[in-house]
């Protein structure tokens, strides 16, 4: 009887030391955004269209004119915008636009281009989203295809880690939608 109780014992011991290893749960950030509320840009340049106020336009130093950055400092990043007059250069001006997104493969898990057409401000388009790690998490292109053309790029001022920057780049993915459905040519 002894003997059974030692060996109950030792089985009892040994069964109860065990860690149990359990897999972890998926979760993700509760991360709360302000509401957007939107401002139309106050520029003296041959476009306009609005803008989450709580994104600060600044012209960076010795760039072009109506080159500017929307920065957004409380999610640490910035859409990097470009404009350029079209001078029977709209196919180099397509063509560099489209690399761009290209550009981010080699990191990038994902690059879905969506085509944005809006015949009554006369601009047309395209929207690239890119996820991953890639340096980028949005690009975009718009024109009115005879004289104006304008481009903008996300990017966020830390290393690219895409699970990190995931809400705030779908944040400001929305808020350069309506960038690209307000866009008016002056």
């Amino acid at each position: 009887m002894k003997k059974i109780s030692i060996i109950l014992l030792i089985i009892a011991v040994s069964i109860s030391c065990k860690d149990e290893v359990l897999p972890k749960q998926k979760a993700f950030l509760d991360l709360e955004f302000p509401t957007a509320e939107y401002v139309e840009t106050n520029l003296s340049c041959p476009y306009s269209f609005e803008y989450n106020s709580i994104a600060k336009i600044v012209k960076p130093k010795g760039s072009r004119p109506c080159w500017i950055n929307l920065n957004y400092p409380k999610l640490n990043a910035s859409i990097f915008i470009t404009y350029q007059e079209v001078h029977n250069n709209l196919d180099s001006l397509l063509m560099d636009s489209q690399k761009l997104p290209l550009q981010h493969t080699i990191k990038a898990d994902y690059i879905e281009g969506d085509v944005y057409v809006n015949p009554e401000h006369k601009t047309y388009g395209m929207f690239y989203s890119i996820d991953g790690d890639a340096a980028s998490q949005a690009q975009f292109y718009v024109t009115d295809s005879v004289k104006h053309f304008l481009t903008g790029s996300l990017y966020f001022n830390q290393k690219p880690n895409f699970d990190s920057i995931m809400p705030a780049a779908s944040y400001i993915k929305s808020d350069i939608k309506r960038l690209m459905e307000s866009l008016k040519w002056r």
